[in-house]
């Protein structure tokens, strides 16, 4: 018994049993679509194609890029467009509506 708890770093509370009963079902579902889910959360919204162009962006810079490829340069611009307004803009916006301010 002792072991067991010296391995637990927290003691069992209702929100670690209540995460751990929400985390099974997310992980099996992230793993029927091949860690999507994941990638998406631990990358802050970006798809496996807005990295690999920021990777690319970083590496050749933002003219040579568009010169590579002008129609994948405006869809990264315009994902990152999107994503940016809905998190820095219409959250905060939301959230402080909703808060009473």
């Amino acid at each position: 018994m002792r072991r067991l708890q010296a391995e637990n770093k927290f003691p069992p509370t209702a929100e670690n049993r209540l995460v751990a009963v929400l985390k099974k079902p997310f992980m099996a579902f992230d793993k029927k679509v091949d860690g999507a889910l994941s990638f998406f959360f631990k990358h802050y919204g970006k798809t496996k194609f807005m990295v690999a162009m920021s990777k690319k962006a970083q590496v050749l810079g933002v003219e040579k890029l568009f010169n590579a490829g002008p129609k994948a340069f405006f869809y990264f611009f315009m994902f990152y467009l999107i994503r940016d307004t809905i998190l820095y803009i219409l959250i905060p916006i939301y959230l402080a509506k909703f808060s009473g301010q």
